[in-house]
């Protein structure tokens, strides 16, 4: 939910004078209508207001009703959105698996991708992009010749994470906005991604 569109919610109920009985239908019908188009957590907060607002009203009691409603419909495409996001990302895993094996090394960005390894770049059910990053796991380490110890620098990209950040493009969302994460092939559950060592190769 955007913060400004359910601020600018609460001003207008809040400034509008009940003394109008067609406020509460003009207020519904204008619900119904976001719902119609899709904009299902819009229309249950505008749902939810107006029923708290005008519970007395007929349009506030539909509203009270229509919440539960809209709730099943808001869960039923989140579930629906989420199997969508799963599959664009697991068919992008594959993709990248089969990149690192001609190439020996992950692609610094998912456009390299397509049209080889996959129809188009990847991207969301609702048209954003998956962020993805590749990164080196061991940038440097030790190597033993003989009685002597030398460091070595890799610059291959053998690790990557690819992450989806829900419908508003923030992480910890909830909802629609869930995060869905992939680090290395496997769904990640932790709140944070682990740390990228340094120093990573410059490309």
């Amino acid at each position: 939910m955007r913060p400004l569109f359910t601020a600018a919610i609460l001003a207008l109920l809040t400034a509008c004078s009940s003394e109008d009985p067609r406020l509460p239908q003009k207020l519904y019908d204008d619900a119904v209508a976001m719902s119609q188009q899709g904009r299902l957590l819009e229309a249950k907060t505008m749902m939810e207001e107006l029923s708290a607002k005008y519970p007395d009203t007929p349009a506030g009691q539909h509203a009270h009703q229509d919440v539960f409603l809209i709730e099943i419909q808001v869960k039923r495409e989140l579930e629906e959105r989420q199997r969508q996001v799963r599959s664009i990302m697991k068919r992008t895993t594959d993709a990248l698996i089969r990149y690192r094996e001609k190439h020996g090394e992950y692609p610094t960005e998912l456009k390299v991708l397509a049209p080889d390894y996959l129809e188009q770049v990847p991207e969301t059910p609702w048209g954003h992009p998956f962020h993805y990053r590749a990164f080196v796991s061991r940038p440097t380490e030790e190597v033993r010749h003989g009685r002597n110890t030398a460091m070595r620098f890799n610059t291959k990209l053998d690790s990557y994470f690819l992450v989806c950040l829900g419908t508003d493009l923030q992480p910890e969302g909830q909802d629609m906005a869930t995060d869905i994460k992939i680090y290395n092939g496997v769904p990640y559950s932790e709140k944070l991604l682990p740390t990228i060592p340094l120093p990573q190769p410059v490309r």
